[in-house]
């Protein structure tokens, strides 16, 4: 049987790869994104109580109320910006598929997004699976700054959406008010739609502040955010997340939502509803996570690697440029197969491959785990 495939040039992700090499060597993983502690207590009672009282079935299809609530309140409470819990905000499976849905509800045959690159892995083959072509606009090392001349080259009569994202995988930077304003001035008068990923929002260090496109009126009133309760409350395996847009855009989406997933994980909906009546549990993530990064860096200080300290997300960019001229990728296999320890190399993630010499590294790892990683990093 012959088939035509629809993502040509797709294979198997880099974390997959990464992931299965650190199993194989035995080697300390620091190349996918998921802490490797437990996530709180309370909450995993939470969500077991709800198993035990009747949330086993299907949940409402834009998702439990009360968690949308919650969701909203969080708005308010952040941003002093509202997003109405029953017509404007969505619970799914995890951001990905938020992501996806959005893409796969406006995109056509021809359509143009544009990206900013080093880019997620997601982004891309769902514009292409849909129809549409993806413009990169490549992003340079080691400060990843967006020219905004370039990006006004690069809107068109045929751009549809523009993704964005901030705090940004793989870099560890973050957008400005600045950056956003410039965003917004572009797009002001425009039909393009801004889908905003915004999964590390609560991780962002130094005293700066996550500038989510709800802070600006007319960007908010285009824009998708799309985020993640795993990043937030450490545990990716349970592929919650959400989705907030104005009402009309919200409709479309959910017109998707409904045939890819229909309804999300019930009692894990009901502990989360729960979980975040304290809005502590998500208030204090960036002390949390600046502690693992100021101790990482601390730890590697005297290694042969150069490093920016990270503005947010619990990833870590470090410079090899001065240890080897070896491309990125082999270097990253080289050192999970003979050193023992796993990263992803930023190349899978830049237009053409652009090899700057650099590896992504995750730092939500128990300090036991950064100590003996920085170990063996201050020997190679």
């Amino acid at each position: 049987m012959q088939t035509r495939s629809k993502l040509p040039h797709v294979g198997t992700t880099i974390f997959t790869v990464m992931s299965a090499l650190a199993n194989e060597h035995n080697a300390i993983n620091l190349s996918q994104g998921f802490p490797n502690y437990p996530s709180s207590q309370k909450l995993n009672d939470l969500v077991n109580n709800a198993m035990n009282n009747g949330f086993n079935q299907y949940a409402p299809m834009a998702g439990l109320l009360n968690l949308r609530v919650a969701i909203s309140n969080k708005y308010d409470l952040l941003y002093k910006s509202t997003y109405h819990p029953e017509k404007e905000i969505t619970i799914t499976a995890g951001a990905t598929q938020a992501i996806y849905t959005a893409i796969s509800a406006f995109v056509h045959q021809n359509d143009e997004v544009i990206i900013f690159k080093p880019a997620y892995d997601c982004y891309q083959p769902a514009i292409e699976i849909n129809g549409g072509k993806t413009i990169a606009i490549q992003l340079s090392a080691p400060e990843y700054k967006v020219v905004w001349t370039e990006v006004a080259s690069k809107i068109s009569s045929k751009t549809k959406m523009i993704i964005i994202n901030s705090p940004h995988n793989p870099s560890g930077t973050i957008w400005s008010k600045s950056d956003m304003l410039e965003l917004q001035r572009l797009t002001a008068n425009t039909n393009i739609i801004i889908l905003s990923d915004e999964v590390y929002e609560h991780i962002v260090f130094d005293n700066e502040k996550h500038q989510s496109v709800c802070l600006f009126n007319d960007l908010k009133q285009r824009s998708f955010i799309t985020a993640s309760f795993g990043k937030t409350f450490h545990n990716t395996g349970w592929k919650v997340g959400y989705c907030c847009a104005p009402e009309t855009l919200m409709q479309e989406f959910r017109k998707v939502h409904q045939f890819n997933v229909f309804s999300v994980n019930h009692p894990v909906q009901k502990g989360i509803s729960d979980f975040m009546l304290d809005a502590d549990t998500y208030l204090g993530l960036n002390r949390f996570f600046e502690k693992k990064r100021d101790l990482f860096l601390n730890l590697i200080k005297k290694s042969r690697f150069k490093f920016t300290p990270s503005q947010g997300t619990y990833f870590q960019v470090l410079d090899y440029s001065e240890i080897t001229s070896e491309n990125d990728v082999e270097f990253a296999k080289r050192l999970t197969k003979d050193f023992k320890i796993a990263s992803i190399p930023l190349s899978v993630f830049n237009e053409n491959n652009k090899d700057d010499k650099a590896l992504r590294f995750c730092f939500a790892k128990t300090d036991e785990t950064l100590i003996d990683a920085a170990d063996i990093l201050c020997k190679i």
